[in-house]
């Protein structure tokens, strides 16, 4: 059974936590996504075997957590994860974030720059509801965005349409990352496949390109997809989370 934080906002995330060392280890899930993924579960075992602190959650509107995805935005998903940061967790941090966590990753980088000892990116996808929503949309679903206040969009997944709200959107203009300077002074792996077709490989590459960092690698992996969660997609991971622990310097 999860625990659970109640967050200033009025909240209920849920999160596992296991102690150990540090620096810990926070993994953020992606959009609609839940803490019992196989890349979280991995990652959690794998920082157990080797004595390092762990923490994985749900944000609002996902998985355990209270509310309804629909009522949320990318601004309060960032909320919930710098709660569960400032709260549950001591000491710097490697952020991991997969998908819509690398967005968030990076708004807690942006926030709370002291707290940060690396991240890790996987399949990041940060800015997404401008670039790749809004900027897909067609002219009849703004229409409908704008008449009815949401529009369905398919999923290649087993879990129905997405519904994508007009606050989703307007609210998500204002987190993004990728319009004005973004410090990021500490280790950063940017992982990534090359079949991944929800993640264009250009966004990667205008983050590397973007971002003030010292010390920041990008690695495609060949024939990977969205999910990254291959036996080899996993061992890039730890590879690469050993990695930004290795180059940490406190």
């Amino acid at each position: 059974m999860p625990a659970y934080l109640d967050t200033p906002q009025g909240r209920r995330i849920a999160y596992h936590r296991s102690e150990g060392q540090g620096p810990g280890i926070v993994f953020l899930g992606g959009f609609r996504s839940d803490m019992e993924g196989t890349k979280a579960l991995h990652l959690e075992a794998w920082a157990k075997a080797h004595g390092r602190a762990f923490l994985r959650l749900d944000y609002s509107g996902h998985g355990a957590s209270s509310g309804q995805f629909e009522d949320g935005a990318i601004g309060d998903w960032a909320e919930d994860a710098a709660a569960a940061l400032g709260s549950l967790t001591q000491g710097p941090q490697v952020l991991v974030g997969s998908s819509m966590g690398g967005w968030i990753a990076l708004l807690l980088a942006r926030a709370h720059a002291e707290r940060i000892a690396g991240l890790v990116g996987i399949a990041a996808a940060p800015d997404f509801t401008e670039d790749s929503m809004w900027s897909g949309f067609s002219d009849a679903q703004r229409r409908e965005m704008a008449e009815a206040g949401q529009v369905a969009l398919p999923s290649d997944y087993d879990d129905g349409p997405y519904i994508i709200t007009r606050r989703l959107i307007e609210e998500g203009r204002n987190q993004l990352v990728l319009r004005e300077p973004l410090s990021l002074p500490f280790p950063v792996r940017l992982l990534h496949g090359t079949e991944d077709v929800d993640v264009a490989e250009s966004v990667p590459l205008r983050l590397l390109a973007h971002a003030d960092a010292a010390d920041m690698r990008l690695t495609l992996m060949k024939g990977a997809d969205h999910r990254f969660s291959s036996p080899e997609a996993l061992a890039l991971i730890e590879a690469a989370v050993s990695d930004v622990l290795a180059a940490h310097r406190p």
